[in-house]
């Protein structure tokens, strides 16, 4: 198995440099796919419901097949890049290839993706539609899971900055789920599979990022595309990108994303008996939403409390603009936020906090900075 040392330095050396922040669509790809047609079988296996392709690469030639699909949340774009280093690596390293074939659809809900939302264009979480299959882009990815047969499956991604790993000061970068396939939540023989795949991820990173790996709760949810082909028996796994210090482009976690992918695939090439050493994932912290991302502590608010003291969460709103993403700060809580974490926090010590132009303080409204003391604290993102 790869160390995390030696994943690093693929990942620096197999980047794709043509594609980075968080707004990735069909026409960011396009030019990456004709690149990579040369090598890997590339086709349009259907359309979203505004007719704009989907994509799907097949490459390899081995006995075990792994279908891994990104973006079926439009603005969850963190694994669509990592799929295209993993690409560059595999270009010039096909060995894994000989063993695997995989089969991966870039982005899935490619109107989502243009629009920088979750849903699709007729506002349909494609991933509460795997039983209703109502929408174009369900149908496409259940007929590639029919035509291609995976013995392996893999959820691709993104999580908001909210989560912390476990009940602790530690954000949620990478987190990960082997989904329920029946409403007892049975560890079955493929979900014991899907464990330890994710054991083997968690492991290397633990290395790196320590203490800030989480899995997501595995209730049952029929209608969740990971429990359905779970429920057919598939090993699945959920990759979920999150936050790391600073990193609100998402170019650190996406360096994790690649040595989890890599690492992933490694694990399924190299054991013919996998689930067996499964038990260390029951080890990793389950997510909890304790993270904002600033809290302004100890303020006084005029107006509001002469006397008591609060503290402010403010929470970036990603917003598209001109084919950008920006991240406005908004007012999401104040009170007593003792129970919860800040990725940034500003202390104020008792003083009076004036938020933005004299602003009240009310949920959802946007304040770009704060005056404590007389001294301005900026709550914008410095340039990502």
């Amino acid at each position: 198995m790869l160390n995390h040392s030696t994943l690093k330095s693929l990942f620096a050396r197999y980047k794709n440099e043509a594609i980075s922040h968080r707004y990735i669509t069909n026409n960011h790809i396009e030019p990456l796919l004709e690149k990579l047609s040369d090598v890997f079988y590339i086709s349009v296996i259907g359309h979203s419901v505004n007719k704009l392709p989907i994509y799907g690469i097949q490459l390899g030639k081995g006995s075990k097949r792994i279908l891994m699909w990104s973006q079926m949340h439009g603005n969850e774009s963190t694994t669509t890049k990592a799929c295209f280093d993993l690409l560059n690596y595999l270009k010039e390293n096909p060995q894994l290839l000989e063993t695997c074939t995989l089969y991966i659809i870039p982005i899935l809900n490619p109107d989502g993706a243009k629009a920088y939302r979750r849903h699709n264009a007729n506002d349909v979480d494609l991933n509460r539609d795997a039983q209703n299959l109502s929408q174009p882009e369900s149908l496409v990815l259940k007929e590639v899971f029919e035509s291609f047969k995976p013995h392996f499956c893999f959820n691709l991604h993104g999580q908001r900055t909210i989560f912390s790993a476990g009940r602790t000061n530690k954000s949620a970068t990478v987190s990960f789920l082997a989904p329920a396939q029946d409403e007892e939540c049975t560890v079955t023989n493929n979900r014991k599979v899907a464990m330890e795949i994710i054991a083997n991820m968690n492991a290397m990173l633990q290395t790196i990022i320590p203490n800030s790996v989480g899995i997501y709760d595995d209730a049952f949810n029929i209608n969740c595309v990971g429990d359905t082909f779970q429920s057919y028996n598939i090993p699945t796994v959920l990759f979920e990108a999150g936050h790391y210090k600073g990193d609100y482009a998402r170019e650190e976690v996406r360096q994790f994303m690649f040595m989890s992918l890599l690492t992933a695939l490694k694990t399924i090439e190299t054991n013919n008996n996998l689930g067996a050493n499964h038990q260390q994932y029951f080890d990793i912290p389950q997510n909890e939403k304790l993270f904002y991302d600033i809290i302004i502590r100890n303020a006084k608010i005029l107006n509001h409390s002469k006397d008591k003291v609060l503290d402010i969460a403010i929470q970036y709103e990603e917003v598209l603009v001109d084919e950008y993403i920006a991240f406005i700060p908004k007012i999401k809580d104040f009170g007593d936020l003792s129970n919860f974490y800040a990725h940034k926090e500003i202390d104020a010590k008792r003083h009076q906090v004036i938020l933005g132009d004299n602003k009240a303080l009310e949920i959802e409204n946007s304040i770009d900075f704060a005056k404590i003391n007389n001294e301005l604290f900026s709550l914008k993102l410095s340039e990502i």
